[in-house]
């Protein structure tokens, strides 16, 4: 294994072991677990006060959180994440919501152009996330989990159904048997009555979660579908239970949201599928 890997390694291990330690923790230190999710670049260069105010906590909880995950401190915990920008692993998307914020009085609403040109500029960061981020292993892991399914359930409402839609498409014109789960025509649960552990379930969902996603989906996982959630963390509702996890952070602001690297990734899994069956 190489540095880097090991690297993106390390990083990766702390932030499952901090996603599934979520539940057991005091409030304040979930608090803190919560924010180190999703702002790891803000924790790879703050200070324990600057990590402890934006977090809204005294920076003693920021250094007993470390020290319940493991670590001596906050600089023991800090150079995991630190580590994990010198591997190359997309940043955090703080600077775009800094130029959002800095734009939008003088550009959103007034110039076209300049709004189109700032949605670009934001698919272009969210496909390099995605590339960097996305292992190898996750996608073949899927690919193989889709190619054993009988039925393919899709669950993504509201702001995600166009990703959900769009990836029952593709798998139609390849010739895949599938159910998306929009509950038109009748209630959403009676539409999955049939999902069974011979079929698989690819569930999307981003901040604000969907209530009806966040509803079905553990019903299905406890029925025994296996599960691939693409969602924005490790703490998302569509996480836990779920055999597979894409994390694609993004714009907290629902219209804001770039839909383009959700579409790439189901693109992706739907022909690599088809690929696998040739």
């Amino acid at each position: 294994m190489s540095d880097e890997e090991a690297r993106i390694g390390a990083y990766d291990a702390l932030r499952t072991a901090i996603a599934q330690r979520h539940a057991d923790l005091p409030g304040r230190l979930q608090q803190v677990a919560e924010f180190v999710l999703d702002h790891p670049t803000d924790v790879a260069f703050g200070t324990v006060a600057e990590v402890a105010g934006r977090t809204g906590v005294q920076p003693s909880a920021i250094v007993r959180f470390a020290r319940a995950v493991g670590f001596n401190g906050f600089t023991e915990m800090q150079q995991v994440f630190r580590s994990r920008l010198v591997a190359g692993v997309a940043p955090s998307y703080k600077a775009r919501l800094a130029r959002m914020t800095r734009d939008e009085a003088s550009v959103l609403g007034r110039r076209p152009r300049a709004v189109l040109e700032r949605f670009v500029r934001d698919a272009h960061s969210a496909l390099d996330t995605l590339s960097q981020s996305v292992p190898e292993r996750d996608l073949d892991a899927a690919v193989a989990l889709l190619g054993q399914a009988r039925d393919i359930y899709l669950l993504g409402l509201g702001g995600s159904y166009p990703v959900a839609a769009h990836l029952a498409y593709v798998l139609r014109k390849l010739g895949r048997r599938v159910v998306l789960l929009d509950g038109i025509g009748g209630g959403i649960g009676e539409q999955a009555h049939a999902a069974t552990a011979e079929d698989a379930l690819i569930a999307v969902s981003f901040r604000s979660y969907y209530p009806d996603t966040v509803r079905l989906f553990p019903e299905l996982v406890a029925r025994g579908v296996p599960a691939i959630a693409i969602t924005d963390s490790l703490l998302s509702p569509i996480a836990a239970g779920a055999r597979l996890v894409f994390e694609i952070p993004d714009m907290p602001e629902a219209a804001m949201r770039t839909m383009v690297a959700p579409l790439c990734l189901v693109q992706a899994l739907a022909i690599g599928l088809d690929l696998a069956g040739d």
